[in-house]
Order: structure tokens, then C-alpha cells, then sequence
């Protein structure tokens, strides 16, 4: 909602809000002006600290950044950075925790938070959240340290995990493989096993890794191909996963030598190419995707009848239970889906993975049997993201510079002076990633306002 700030009356809904983190601090004058005073208290200390050390180039690097970060604080209310001086600008004490989103969520009279917080893909979901804090102060530390940032900036900081858990109230965790964290705290835990369309969890076969002259077996890759080119043909579309992206990358290759329509997704695939390529899998103009750990979840293809789970029996975390069992879910939109595991030994991750796996499947058969219910394939119609994307992000870039034109009260000439300022502070600490962001901003300012 939009209230006018005199009278309290609602003027406008809004649908949605944009928030953006990492770039306004807002504070009262008076306030900005005691944080000021506490900024350069702090600079003093740790330039006497250096100088005392003898850590000449220390010494010059946090007095420059320092004192140029004040002046455009005092000049224009923020700087590039601002989030690390947040302490003194909010009043709050040495290690205290910043205010986050939570913050702002309903609480009682005491404080008490009175909110529903549900947390999605809770096995990978509450490890990010412990390993946040360790994360960012082993950065930051590094950043004080040799004087690119004054100690108090540690204190802009994720939440640690008790701190977490004692800012939200009742918690619903949410995954198809839960850790024993959530088992341990959870008062009731509902399994959904049975799907509305009658689905089942794939059937899983085992076949060896090496080639066996003895039975004119010839290995997990030659296997796999024929395997999948029976899939091909009855209008299928298969997965494989493997271990490293050289080794997606290697079986991508020598599929496509052999005529098949084949193509490979790993870490090193931007996000947009990556919905791309999955849209087109979709579609027929890949047959086959090749994949590491990408393919264990978010990846929903009702197309999929066949699913190679290459070095299967090799012991790791993208061979442990949970990611199997994610893996072989990807199986299960298809009702002629099935899964290879290719594996010379069932390893304990393997053996538990299949033995769930088994058990959902003879509970979903039962059930199907009782209530007479035929699986039917997932329908889902093929959209193209790619472009929505791409608006998204210019319509972000664009709700973001008019922001910082107000900041700037409408110079735009100030404000384009300011942002190349922040692209060569980001070429110089090697973040061109961040530089050209800021390229693209400024080219944005000019064409539209000079």
C-alpha cells in the first residue's frame, strides 16, 4: 500500500515492491551525523593500528577508500558500500546481529515472531543458511585484514543458524529427501507419496561400469547409448548423469559424433543458455541432456523415459542417497519412465537410494490397484522463459536508476560521474562481472536522459 505521509490515507495498492539489497542505508540527519563521527573514530584506531605494524600500503588503501566513502556519505547520503558501515549507521553494538526481512515480519507484544516460515528443498536450503555466516566473515575477515574495510564492516552480516532459529516461530520443512536435522525437530512429518496422476517412482536396474569380454558386455557408455536409442525412437527423451563437466562435456561430444542429437548442462552454464537448452530438450532438438549435479532437482521434463546414472557406485556427494534419489525422481513424470544405474557394486548411498525408492513404488502400486488408477504422463506445455527474462532484468535495471537519480535529486551527470567511479573501484578489485552491470547502466542513463 501507498499512504500519504501527512494524513495516513491509503492513495494506492501496489501488486508488487522492489527491494534491493546491498545499496541504500537510510538514516535520519542527525543520526548520519553521529555514524560519521563513529566512522572516523574507528578509521583512527585501525590507521594507528597499521601505521604501529608498519602495513604502509594497509594504512594508505583504508584511509583513501574510508575517506572517500565519507565524504560521498555526507555529500549525497550513500556511498558504494554503504552496508558496511550499517552498525554505526543503525546504533547497533560490536557483533550485534543486523536487521534483516525477518525484522519486519509480525510479532507480538514482547517480540515474539508470530509467523509461518516454509522452507523449500530444506536439505540443501538449511546447510546454506549454517554455512552463510562462516562464509561471509572468512571473506571479510581477509577484506579488514589488508585494509580494503574497517573491522565494524563484519558486523553486516547473515544471521548465524541459532540466530536464525530464534527469528522465526513455527517452520514447515519441505523436501523429497529430508536431512536428520529436520527429522530431529519436526513434531509431525507427513510423507507425500501418492501423486495425483497416479504416477510411480521409476524401476531401477543395475548394470556394471567396465566392459566384461566373457559376457560381450561392452561397458556403462556403449550400454547407455543403446539403451537411449531405443528411447529415441519410441519419441522419448533421455538423461545422464556423470561426475565432472569434462566428463559431460567428453560423452556430450562423442554423442554427437555418432549422429545423435545431444547436448550438456553444468555450473559453467549461464542461466538463460541453461533454460534454453532445457526448453529445447523439450521440444526434440536434443534428445539426450547430459548433466552433473544439475540434474538432481528444479528440473521438471514430463518427456524423460530414461534416466543413466553413469559411476554410480563411485562414493561422493553427488553420489550420495539424497542426491540419487533426486536424480531418479526426475524419472518419475513419465509413466513409462525408468532409470540405469550403472554400478559394478552397491554402495550404501546406492542401496538405500534403491530400496526407497522400491518402497514409494510398491505404496503408489497398492494404492493405484485399491482405487483403480491408471498413471497418466504429466502434460505440460513448453513455454519460452528466455525472453521474459531478459525484460525482467532491464525492467530491474531500470526501477534501480531511478532510484539512484532520486538519491542524486535528478543530476543525472552527477549520478553517471558517481557510476564510473563504482566501475573502475569494481575493474580494479578484478569484479568485472560488477563493471559491466555498471557499464550497462550508465549506457541506460545516457541514451535515455542526455
Amino acid at each position: 500500500m501507498v499512504l500519504d505521509a501527512v494524513s495516513g490515507s491509503l492513495l494506492e495498492e501496489v501488486k508488487e515492491l522492489l527491494i534491493f539489497p546491498a545499496k541504500h542505508f537510510l538514516t535520519d540527519g542527525e543520526k548520519k551525523e553521529a555514524a560519521l563521527t563513529r566512522i572516523k573514530e574507528e578509521l583512527k584506531e585501525r590507521l594507528d593500528y597499521f601505521e604501529k605494524n608498519s602495513m604502509h600500503l594497509e594504512y594508505d588503501r583504508l584511509k583513501r577508500r574510508t575517506e572517500y566513502d565519507l565524504a560521498m556519505i555526507k555529500e549525497v547520503g550513500y556511498c558504494s558500500g554503504i552496508e558496511n558501515y550499517s552498525r554505526h549507521l543503525s546504533g547497533k553494538a560490536e557483533g550485534e546481529a543486523a536487521e534483516t526481512l525477518l525484522s519486519y515480519f509480525p510479532h507480538d507484544e514482547d517480540g515474539n515472531p508470530e509467523f509461518l516460515t516454509i522452507i523449500d528443498e530444506s536439505h540443501v536450503t538449511i546447510p546454506q543458511i549454517r554455512a552463510m555466516y562462516r562464509g561471509d566473515q572468512a571473506r571479510k575477515e581477509n577484506l579488514v585484514t589488508h585494509g580494503f574495510r574497517l573491522p565494524s564492516a563484519k558486523d553486516n552480516r547473515p544471521l548465524r543458524f541459532e540466530e536464525f532459529e530464534e527469528r522465526v516461530d513455527q517452520q514447515i520443512y519441505v523436501s523429497a529427501t529430508p536431512s536428520d536435522y529436520e527429522r530431529e525437530v519436526s513434531a509431525q512429518v507427513v510423507e507425500q507419496i501418492i501423486r495425483p496422476t497416479g504416477l510411480l517412482d521409476p524401476v531401477i536396474e543395475q548394470r556394471g561400469v567396465k566392459v566384461n569380454p566373457e559376457t560381450d558386455y561392452e561397458g556403462q557408455i556403449q550400454n547407455f547409448l543403446d539403451e537411449a536409442q531405443k528411447e529415441i525412437k519410441e519419441g522419448g527423451r533421455v538423461l545422464a548423469t556423470t561426475l565432472t563437466k569434462k566428463m559431460a562435456e567428453d560423452l556430450s561430444s562423442y554423442l554427437i559424433e555418432k549422429n545423435i542429437k545431444a547436448a550438456y548442462l553444468h555450473s559453467d552454464v549461464k542461466t538463460i543458455e541453461r533454460i534454453d537448452i532445457i526448453s529445447d530438450f523439450r521440444k526434440g532438438v536434443y534428445d539426450i541432456l547430459i548433466g552433473v549435479n544439475l540434474l538432481r532437482e528444479g528440473l521438471d521434463m514430463p518427456e524423460v523415459t530414461l534416466i543413466g546414472i553413469l559411476d554410480a557406485d563411485k562414493a561422493g556427494f553427488l553420489r550420495s542417497e539424497t542426491s540419487l534419489i533426486q536424480t531418479i525422481g526426475r524419472a518419475a513424470r513419465n509413466d513409462k519412465g525408468r532409470v540405469i544405474v550403472y554400478a559394478d557394486e552397491l554402495t550404501p548411498a546406492l542401496k538405500a537410494s534403491i530400496e526407497e525408492t522400491e518402497r514409494r513404488r510398491s505404496l503408489q502400486e497398492a494404492y493405484n490397484k485399491e482405487h483403480g488408477i491408471t498413471p497418466k504422463t504429466i502434460k505440460k506445455a513448453i513455454k519460452d522463459i528466455t525472453e521474459q527474462l531478459r525484460t525482467d532484468h532491464v525492467k530491474n535495471v531500470l526501477a534501480e536508476l531511478e532510484t539512484d537519480l532520486e538519491a542524486f535529486s535528478g543530476d543525472v551527470k552527477k549520478l553517471i560521474k558517481y557510476k564510473k567511479r563504482e566501475m573502475n573501484e569494481a575493474v580494479k578489485d578484478l569484479n568485472f562481472e560488477r563493471a559491466a552491470i555498471i557499464r550497462d547502466e550508465i549506457l541506460e542513463l545516457e541514451e535515455r536522459h542526455l
